[in-house]
């Protein structure tokens, strides 16, 4: 199934943790079949790393932090010419398919 949010769009976060909630980010990368995305800056995750020796190097121990996974009903895309969060539709001109906001009804790609 093709999805209306694609690498380097920018969301909004609409639903989920209270903190996370409201927040713009750019999405790095989409999870097609988990359905799911990973949005620059959204859902910090914390994982303890102990000390790994791998071909000759040692790499530190330490807390990482990286961004977790969103379902993407919990993101919305903001248009880029009315700058909000909207639905998106899809219209065909010469038998390609566009994105369209819903809002403004301009282009998005």
């Amino acid at each position: 199934m093709k999805l209306k949010i694609r690498k380097g769009d920018i969301v909004e976060v609409i639903s989920g943790r209270t903190n996370d909630k409201g927040e713009r980010g750019e999405v790095i990368k989409v999870y097609r079949k988990k359905r799911r995305v990973t949005v620059q800056g959204i859902n910090i995750q914390k994982k303890h790393e102990g000390q790994v020796q791998t071909q000759g190097r040692t790499m530190n121990p330490g807390i990482i932090e990286f961004e977790g996974l969103l379902h993407i009903s919990n993101v919305m895309l903001v248009c880029p010419q009315c700058n909000e969060a909207t639905r998106v539709g899809i219209s065909r001109i010469d038998g390609e398919a566009h994105r369209v906001c819903k809002r403004c009804g301009e282009l998005i790609d």
